[in-house]
């Protein structure tokens, strides 16, 4: 039924500059854009006389519409999404042109949103060129709006796009204001910082926070394998895989061009990336940045977007600039574990110079002493019969003088270059003596002793005296981690090594293992476990083998035993 209102009835020009003075005298009062669109849909529901009105939004990373304020529309209604193109409001958002529809059941193009609706009448809203938004006016009758109301409605919509957009802006910078701050305060966090997990912990916190993603988490880089360290944020469902190979996920870009990289849709491209995908992260977008110090790529921030969330490049500039702090952060929290290594290893260098010269100094002043006393103790048996008891006494005397110099002979040779003291040695006759020295403190203490592995070794080149030391100190090390008995294994054999074959030995023992926190530190200086050692044991051991031109590690530990191995190049 076509429109019988008298053309006075009409908005007329009065009309329109009253409803545009209150549209900006409200407008330019409230710095809320949905209120600001609330106020602006009443006033034209009421000029107009429409019987359900709706302002429409378009959401920048999709494109679609969503109905953000409404008048006579139900919840169902409203919680449509639009897209582009699909229905009057669709055609107007993608067009840019207004629509008025006397019959919507003669036009192809409507969509029903709401039951009883006759005609509509579509303006576009516009900020600088783009469309923001679309207004819609419904009537039950037909046939409700003119031409006149068109002219209206845009010249309204026009100025409360302008209005809104103002808004908005403000909004914007305030939140870009607010966003800044806190990546100022991230990034003193991330300066204090000394412990590299609590940085990476920090990096993913405050990145998620600066974003208001659903998650963030850090990975870090370890030989071609992103190892995920930490993750801030909840996956509702999903879960993310512990480590990835590089090479099978948009993550081993960012790594390999040192860019951000934006992935849209996480289900699409990035199954490798989680153990387990489901919505609403799979819909969701990624955003990956490198933690980049220089031409040295640490790790990669992955973000997660909450909803239907795009990234944008804002986004990336943002993460980017924080990532650049994380980097810092860390490359300063390495540069310092290595300071304090430097300054550990300068203290036990000075430890071990001190306590060397005292022990050069006190065995020379010994050795004075013994001399005479070896003199004098020749001198008492002269002139004594062959069956007087005191000659036997002397010749004990003798003894342990010879073994007080082979003491004090050792320890000064210890300063000295030991190249010279080479010879040949056999190591399979090597390990028999030593069983041989030990076989009464084996027995006392219960240990059984087991010797295996190739009856014909290659001979090397060493010091025997230092090599026996090796042998004893090792032993007497699985010894006192048997306290009940156990069992001591041997084994010698020939394996080819980096530069040549090499004799290794491994002694086992079936004690108690060494715990895992210090097994780094076993081989320091005057680092021991045990409250009558010295923690010298293990260190002399090491750097006799690095003289001999070989090694020792713990091969294996655990609450079965422990192995040690240690080689020695095959001589020439």
């Amino acid at each position: 039924m076509p429109d019988t209102r008298p053309a006075q009835d009409r908005p007329g020009d009065a009309r329109v500059l009253d409803c545009l003075y209150r549209v900006g005298a409200f407008v330019n009062s409230t710095e809320d854009p949905r209120e600001a669109l609330d106020f602006i849909l009443a006033e034209i529901v009421q000029t107009l006389g429409a019987s359900s009105a709706s302002i429409a939004l378009v959401e920048p990373a999709t494109g679609s519409l969503r109905i953000e304020v409404s008048n006579g529309l139900d919840k169902a209604s409203i919680s449509q999404v639009i897209d582009q193109g699909q229905g009057i409001t669709g055609w107007v958002a993608l067009y840019a042109k207004p629509q008025r529809i006397p019959d919507v059941s003669k036009d192809p193009r409507y969509v029903e949103i709401r039951k009883g609706i006759r005609s509509e009448l579509a303006v576009p809203m516009e900020l600088m060129g783009n469309v923001i938004g679309v207004v819609n006016c419904d009537s039950d009758r037909l046939d409700a709006f003119s031409e006149q109301d068109v002219a209206f409605l845009a010249l309204l919509t026009n100025e409360a796009s302008k209005a809104v957009g103002r808004i908005w802006l403000l909004r914007q910078l305030r939140s870009k204001a607010a966003q800044l701050e806190a990546l100022v305060r991230a990034a003193q966090g991330l300066a204090r910082e000394r412990d590299e997990p609590g940085i990476s912990q920090d990096l993913a916190r405050h990145t998620r926070g600066l974003l208001g993603a659903r998650a963030c988490a850090y990975y870090k880089i370890v030989d071609d394998v992103l190892l995920l360290k930490y993750l801030d944020g909840e996956l509702s469902g999903s879960e993310l895989a512990p480590s990835i190979a590089v090479n099978q996920t948009s993550l081993g870009t960012v790594v390999g061009r040192g860019r951000p990289v934006v992935v849209p849709l996480a289900g699409k491209t990035e199954e490798h990336l989680f153990l387990k995908l489901s919505e609403p992260v799979a819909s969701s977008s990624l955003l990956a940045v490198p933690v980049r110090y220089e031409d040295d790529t640490f790790g990669v921030l992955m973000c997660v977007a909450m909803g239907a969330y795009r990234f944008s490049d804002d986004d990336k500039h943002l993460v980017t600039a924080l990532s650049s702090f994380g980097a810092s952060s860390i490359q300063n929290a390495r540069l310092y574990a290595k300071v304090f290594t430097v300054e550990e290893g300068l203290r036990r260098s000075e430890r071990l110079t001190a306590l060397g010269l005292l022990s050069a100094e006190v065995a020379h002043e010994i050795r004075n002493p013994l001399t005479v006393m070896k003199l004098l103790s020749d001198t008492l048996s002269q002139g004594m019969a062959p069956d007087d008891p005191k000659v036997e006494d002397l010749d004990v005397m003798r003894e342990k003088i010879a073994h007080m110099e082979g003491v004090v002979s050792r320890v000064l040779g210890m300063s000295k270059a030991q190249s010279g003291a080479f010879r040949v040695v056999d190591l399979r006759k090597a390990t028999e003596n030593a069983v041989l020295l030990l076989r009464l403190k084996l027995q006392q203490l219960g240990v059984k002793v087991e010797v295996t592995g190739d009856e014909v070794i290659p001979a090397i080149e060493g010091n025997p005296g230092q090599i026996q030391q090796v042998f004893l100190n090792l032993m007497m090390n699985g010894v006192q981690a048997m306290t009940g008995g156990g069992l001591l294994s041997l084994h010698i054999g020939v394996e080819p090594g980096p530069q040549g074959e090499v004799v290794v030995i491994r002694i086992t023992d079936t004690g108690t293992g060494i715990p895992r926190e210090i097994l780094p530190k076993i081989f320091e200086s005057f680092f021991t476990s045990r409250e009558d050692g010295t923690g010298l044991g293990l260190a002399i051991v090491k750097r006799i083998m690095r003289d001999h031109r070989g090694d020792i590690i713990v091969e294996s530990t655990g609450p079965g035993g422990t192995t040690f191995k240690f080689w020695f190049p095959v001589g020439k």
